[in-house]
């Protein structure tokens, strides 16, 4: 519930910022309108969309049971504990070791793991990272994310639109008569993409202990999600998949170098806290039966 209340008030304050860059560089009434207009037409797209471009962006494939009869039967097992319908199966052909989740909703999911995850994990610790991913399923992150990138998005077009208007006139002469500061609208244009990614991340960071959570309470083995993921951060490091940026806080591990600024900028909380909560859901959960 802490982490739904974190989310929704990240969410709240993304809305507010690009609402806030409308009305104070566009101009007012008019400002706001095309501020919601924008986010309401990239949500929208995003909202039946944001899978299919995911999966193109990693070059994901999908593969039948008969292809990959171990990983299916992880999946069809865990959705079936879960009560959700099997999501689609796909095939990242990468050797780097990760995996994501997307879609809109349970009933257009779909799972994507690497080539590289396949070959490095065990069975208990892939289900461990299957079980993280269907959780992102269960409570809808993978729709909170494109969401939440398309805000962004929008925050940093209308910050690049108002940087051209700048060079070709100002912004201030052509709505109300406010006046504005031409120093306030270059700090605007300025921080406020800034300030929308590091809320983008912060909402990515806290939906990923939930869904370590997630995992731990499916699987009932915390520790074998704790073990992969120390295994895909140290693979990750030497072989990171590369992608588009905006979909980064989609794969379950992205490390970044440095203390402050790499936790700052990172989509993802530092592996060694996400363990040590691991852990200690491992002395919550009843014993489990080998």
């Amino acid at each position: 519930m802490g982490n739904q209340l974190k989310t929704a008030a990240l969410l709240a304050a993304l809305s507010g910022l690009l609402i806030a860059i409308s009305y104070w560089v566009i101009g007012g009434t008019s400002g706001l309108i095309i501020g919601i207009g924008l986010a309401a037409l990239t949500n929208l797209f995003s909202w039946y969309q944001s899978d299919k471009i995911a999966l193109a962006v990693y070059r994901a494939q999908p593969v039948s049971e008969a292809e990959t009869p171990g990983l299916y039967r992880i999946v069809q097992r865990l959705s079936q504990r879960a009560n959700i319908p099997m999501p689609r199966v796909y095939i990242v052909p990468s050797q780097t070791a990760n995996a994501f989740a997307t879609g809109r909703d349970p009933e257009h999911a779909a799972v994507a793991v690497t080539e590289g995850i396949l070959n490095i994990l065990p069975e208990d610790e892939l289900e461990g990272v299957i079980a993280h991913e269907l959780t992102h399923i269960i409570n809808r992150d993978t729709l909170t994310q494109a969401v939440a990138a398309t805000v962004a998005g929008a925050i940093s077009f209308l910050a690049q639109m108002v940087s051209y208007s700048l060079w070709f006139g100002g912004v201030g002469s052509r709505h109300d008569n406010r006046g504005s500061n031409p120093l306030g609208v270059l700090l605007t244009v300025l921080l406020a993409p800034l300030a929308a990614t590091i809320i983008q991340l912060a909402i990515s960071r806290t939906r990923e202990f939930s869904a370590d959570a997630g995992s731990a309470k499916l699987t009932g083995n915390p520790r074998a999600l704790a073990r992969a993921l120390q295994r895909l951060e140290a693979t990750a490091r030497q072989m990171p998949l590369n992608a588009n940026p905006a979909f980064e806080p989609l794969l379950i591990i992205h490390p970044i170098s440095g203390q402050f600024l790499g936790n700052l900028f990172s989509s993802h909380p530092p592996t060694e806290v996400r363990i040590e909560q691991l852990l200690k859901l491992e002395q919550q959960l009843p014993t489990r039966a080998y």
